[in-house]
């Protein structure tokens, strides 16, 4: 299963569209762009994304990126230790 990776339309002003572009350029990441996440107060304040609906954000794009990636790594560890628990019942 990709991550999904989700960006606000109204964030970019943060520079966001550019990290956005850059990880649709990957076809392992699913990047999906929306009007609105609902996160308004969070979108005015600091440049933010979600990863499999987890609120990510940071003071820069380039704190963001690294922080994106750290979630994404994370959740397939995570993910790989469940299929591994599974594979061993």
């Amino acid at each position: 299963m990709k991550p999904m990776v989700e960006f606000c339309a109204s964030n970019m002003h943060h520079g966001t569209d550019k990290l956005m572009k850059k990880l649709e350029e990957n076809p392992d990441y699913e990047v999906i762009e929306y009007g609105c996440l609902g996160n308004c107060g969070e979108c005015y304040l600091a440049p933010f994304g979600m990863v499999n609906g987890q609120i990510v954000s940071a003071d820069t794009v380039e704190e963001l990126e690294t922080k994106i990636m750290d979630e994404i790594e994370e959740e397939q560890a995570l993910r790989e230790a469940l299929d591994r628990l599974i594979d061993d019942m």
